[in-house]
This record gives structure tokens, sequence and C-alpha cells, in this order.
């Protein structure tokens, strides 16, 4: 499927036996907590400068992993085990 014909469903974000999903996740989690940071402590510029750019880069690192979950069509998934009935795919 190319890029241009891709279709993005919400519905495929949720995967929770998928490595990606937890990515997504943690990076985040971790862009919100030094967001906080910045705006919390008072820091030395290169300081803030540094971990602006952890969050920053976090956060952009998180947004590809979920367009590629968005975009990834139903059975593609590194857990995908026809035995298993309660996989959401």
């Amino acid at each position: 499927m190319s890029r241009a014909g891709a279709h993005y469903r919400l519905s495929r974000l949720y995967r929770p036996r998928d490595g990606r999903f937890w990515l997504m996740i943690v990076l985040n989690l971790l862009s919100a907590v030094l967001a906080w940071v910045l705006r919390t402590y008072p820091l030395v510029p290169l300081a803030m400068a540094v971990i602006a750019l952890f969050a920053l880069g976090n956060a952009l690192l998180g947004m590809r992993l979920m367009i590629d979950l968005m975009r990834a069509p139903p059975g593609e998934s590194p857990c995908t085990d026809k035995l298993d009935k309660d996989a959401r795919n």
C-alpha cells in the first residue's frame, strides 16, 4: 500500500500486545515529564536547551510510532497469533 493510499484508523492505535504501542506511551509520558521539569525548575540555558531537545525528540518519535500503528493493516502486528482469540488487531 502506498503512502498516498494509506488509511489511518484510530481503532488500530490500541495494540497492548505490540511493543510499538508501549514504546509510544513511554516516549510521550517522558516528554510530558521533561516539559514539566522545564516549566517547574529554574535551569541554566544549556540544561534547558538539552532537556527541551530531548522532550521534542521524544514527542516526535512518539508521534511517528502513533502514525505507524494507525497506518498498519489490521493483520500486521509482531504478535499476531492465529490461536489467540483475544488479540485485537
